[in-house]
C-alpha cells in the first residue's frame, strides 16, 4: 500500500476515534429497539402489515424472513429518477423468491440541479440533501425493517439517502441506480453550442434543440457530473454492485442487476453486515480515490464530509488535498475530457479504475461490501448470459486510452484537486479539467453579489480584460449555496478570446465545472464575515492551484476597515422562506454545509 495513503488513512481513523466510538454506540442502542427483538405490539405490527398481501402479511407479522424497507426518490419528471417506477414491484418479486419482503417504506424529494440552474430554486438545491436524510430517516423510523434499499440517483438524493441510512447503520443496505440514458449529440458540440449562445451567435430555438439532443430519454445525464460522481462513490464504498453504476437504463442487464442487488442485500442480512461494516474511515478513503482518479464533482468535497460525519468520521478538506498529491488522474470524461460515462463504460470503467489503483497501492483492501470482503469484486466488469449474471476476471486494459489510461501512465500525476487558504480565506480548487498553463492568475478583480449580474457585466463588454470574477454572498448561510453553473459559458468565451480569466466565490461550480480556473466554496463565506466579502473592484487577487495561493495584495489593516460589501436580497418566494433556519444554522462549505447535526 502506498505509505501515503496509508498515512492518510491511519490519520483520519486516530482523529475519529471518539466520534466513530459514539457512532457506534447509538447503533448498538438503536439495535435494542430493532424488530428482532419483538418491540412492536400487536396492534403496531397489524398497521404494518394491513395493505400487504396474505403471504407477505403473514411473513411480515410472524418475523419468518427478512423484511427489506425501499426508500424511493422516484418521480417522472426527471430522467434519472422516472425509471425507478418499476423497481419496487421487481424488488419484492425478488426478495419473495428468497422467502423474505419488501416494503416501500417513504420517499424523497429528488430535484434537479439542470432544471433550477440560474433560477431561485437552486437555493433550495443543496438544502435538500439534509431534507433527503431526514425523510429517509422518517421512512425507516416505522422500526420493522431488517435492511434497507436506497433507489436515487442525482445530485442531492444519494448523499441524502447515504446520510439517513446511516442513522440505521446496524442495517444492512443496498442502493440500486437506473443507469444512464444513451448517449445523444457529444458533450463538445454542446459545449460549443452553449457557448455559442452566450456570445448571442444563435437563438433559444437552436439552443433547446441542442439541448434535447443531448438530455433525450428516460436515464441519467451522460456527463460526469455530480449524478454519476454519486454513482462511482457508492461503488468505491462498497454500498451498490460492482459495475451497476453505467449499465444503460431500460436494459435487461439492468433488470438483472436490480434482482442480483437483492440477492446481495439478503445475503448481507444472514451474514450480519451493517451499513456502518461498509461505510468507514477506510471505506471514504477509496472514495477520496476514486473522486480524484476520475476528475469527479467537486460537490463531493461537500458531500463527503457530510457522509462522514454522518458515520461518527472525521473527514477533511485537507485530506482530499494530501491524496491528490498521489493519485493520479485516471480518466479523461466531459467535463474533464470529451467522451461521456457511456464510453468511459466502454472502456474499462470503474472496474479498471479499481484495478489500477489498486496496481499502485492507492487503495485500502481490508474493506467490507456488499460482495464480501476486500475489493476483488470491484475491480471486475458485470455480463449477462442466459439471463444470468456473472462477473468478469479483474480488468487488466483500457478499451480506450484516450479515456482511461493506466496508473503508470496517467493524463496527469496528480488528481486535480487542490486546498487553496490566503487572506481572502479557504477554497477549493479542481484542476483536471484546467489546462497546465491556466492553473495561475493574477488580475484585478470584479465583484459581484449574483450571477446574473456577471452575465450581465459580460454582455455589456466590461469584462473582456484580465479579470478574477468574484461572486459573493452565495455561500450556504447567504442562500443556501446554490451552483454558478451559469458562468461556465461566459467565462470560456472570456479565456477562448486570450484573457487570463479565474473565478472566486463562495457558492459552488459543481460537477460541470469546466475549463476555467475557479476558487469554490470559500469559507468564511461574505454571510459570516468572510473577507471575501470586503474586496473591492480593482484590488489584484491571486488564485493560484500551483502554490495552493488564494490572496488579495491589499493588506489585512486595510481589509479589516471595510465594511462588507452589500449581498443580494430575493424575495423568499418559491419555498425559500421555509429555509431561513436552515441557512442560520448550517455549517461552513468545509464542514459539509449541511444544517442538520
Amino acid at each position: 500500500m502506498h505509505p501515503e495513503v496509508e498515512r492518510i488513512t491511519q490519520a483520519i481513523i486516530d482523529r475519529s476515534r471518539e466520534s466513530r466510538s459514539s457512532y457506534l454506540e447509538l447503533l448498538e442502542q438503536t439495535q435494542d429497539l430493532s424488530p428482532a427483538v419483538g418491540c412492536l405490539s400487536c396492534s403496531n405490527m397489524a398497521h404494518v402489515v394491513a395493505a400487504s398481501p396474505e403471504g407477505d402479511k403473514q411473513r411480515i407479522a410472524k418475523r419468518q424472513g427478512a423484511n427489506i424497507g425501499i426508500v424511493t426518490a422516484y418521480n417522472d419528471m426527471l430522467s434519472a429518477h422516472q425509471p425507478l417506477a418499476t423497481y419496487p414491484d421487481e424488488i419484492k418479486a425478488a426478495a419473495r423468491k428468497h422467502g423474505a419482503t419488501a416494503q416501500v417504506a417513504g420517499g424523497v424529494p429528488a430535484m434537479c440541479d439542470g432544471v433550477t440552474q440560474g433560477q431561485p430554486g437552486m437555493e433550495l438545491s443543496l438544502f435538500s440533501r439534509d431534507v433527503i436524510a431526514m425523510a429517509t430517516a422518517v421512512s425507516l423510523t416505522h422500526n420493522v425493517f431488517d435492511a434497507v434499499a436506497c433507489l436515487g440517483v442525482c445530485d442531492k438524493i444519494v448523499p441524502g439517502m447515504l446520510i439517513g441510512a446511516l442513522q440505521f447503520g446496524h442495517l444492512p443496505a443496498v442502493f440500486i441506480p437506473a443507469g444512464p440514458m444513451p448517449s445523444g449529440i457529444s458533450n463538445e458540440e454542446k459545449a460549443k453550442v452553449r457557448q455559442q449562445f452566450a456570445a448571442g451567435e444563435i437563438d433559444k430555438d437552436t439552443l433547446f434543440a441542442a439541448e434535447s439532443a443531448s438530455y433525450h430519454s428516460p436515464g441519467t445525464c451522460t456527463f460526469y457530473g455530480t449524478a454519476n460522481t454519486n454513482q462511482m462513490m457508492m461503488e468505491m464504498l462498497g454500498a451498490q454492485l460492482p459495475s451497476a453504476s453505467f449499465v444503460n437504463t431500460g436494459t435487461s442487464l439492468r433488470g438483472e442487476l436490480t434482482r442480483v442487488s437483492v440477492e446481495q442485500l439478503l445475503n448481507a442480512v444472514d451474514k450480519k453486515v451493517p451499513l456502518s461494516q461498509v461505510v468507514t474511515e477506510k471505506s471514504l478513503v477509496n472514495a477520496v480515490a476514486g473522486l480524484l482518479a476520475t476528475g469527479g464533482s467537486t460537490n463531493h468535497t461537500l458531500h463527503l464530509i457530510a457522509i462522514a460525519r454522518a458515520a461518527g468520521i472525521d473527514l477533511r478538506w485537507q485530506d482530499m488535498a494530501d491524496m491528490s498529491r498521489h493519485v493520479p488522474l485516471l480518466a479523461r470524461v466531459y467535463p474533464n475530457g470529451i467522451a461521456d460515462v457511456n464510453h468511459f463504460r466502454d472502456a474499462g470503467g470503474l472496474a479498471y479504475i479499481v484495478s489500477e489503483l489498486r496496481r499502485g497501492g492507492l487503495l485500502n483492501e481490508d474493506v467490507t461490501n456488499l460482495m464480501g470482503d476486500g475489493l476483488d469484486a470491484y475491480a471486475c466488469e458485470i455480463t449477462e448470459e442466459g439471463g444470468a449474471l456473472s462477473w468478469s476476471a479483474p480488468i487488466a486494459e483500457s478499451r480506450n486510452t484516450d479515456v482511461l489510461r493506466p496508473v503508470a501512465e496517467p493524463f496527469s500525476a496528480e488528481g486535480g484537486l487542490r486546498v487553496l487558504t490566503g487572506n481572502i480565506g479557504t477554497g477549493i480548487v479542481k484542476t483536471s479539467a484546467i489546462d497546465d498553463d491556466k492553473h495561475s492568475v493574477t488580475a484585478p478583480c470584479r465583484v459581484f453579489n449574483s450571477q446574473q449580474a456577471v452575465q450581465q457585466a459580460f454582455q455589456d463588454g466590461e469584462l473582456n480584460c484580465d479579470v478574477v470574477v468574484v461572486v459573493i454572498g452565495q455561500g450556504p448561510a447567504a442562500n443556501g449555496m446554490p451552483e454558478l453553473h451559469k458562468l461556465t459559458p461566459p467565462l470560456s468565451l472570456l479565456q477562448k478570446k486570450g484573457f487570463n480569466v479565474a473565478l472566486v466565490t463562495d457558492g459552488r461550480m459543481s460537477g460541470a465545472s469546466g475549463k476555467v480556473l475557479a476558487g469554490i466554496h470559500v469559507t468564511p463565506e461574505a454571510a459570516k464575515g468572510g473577507l471575501i466579502g470586503r474586496l473591492r473592484d480593482g484590488d489584484v487577487v491571486t488564485v493560484d492551484a500551483n502554490s495552493d495561493q488564494l490572496s488579495v495584495d491589499v493588506s489585512d489593516a486595510e481589509l479589516q476597515a471595510r465594511e462588507p460589501a452589500p449581498l443580494a436580497s430575493e424575495p423568499p418566494t418559491l419555498g425559500r422562506n421555509l429555509f431561513a433556519s436552515a441557512r442560520a444554522a448550517v455549517a461552513d462549505a468545509d464542514a459539509g454545509a449541511g444544517f442538520i447535526v
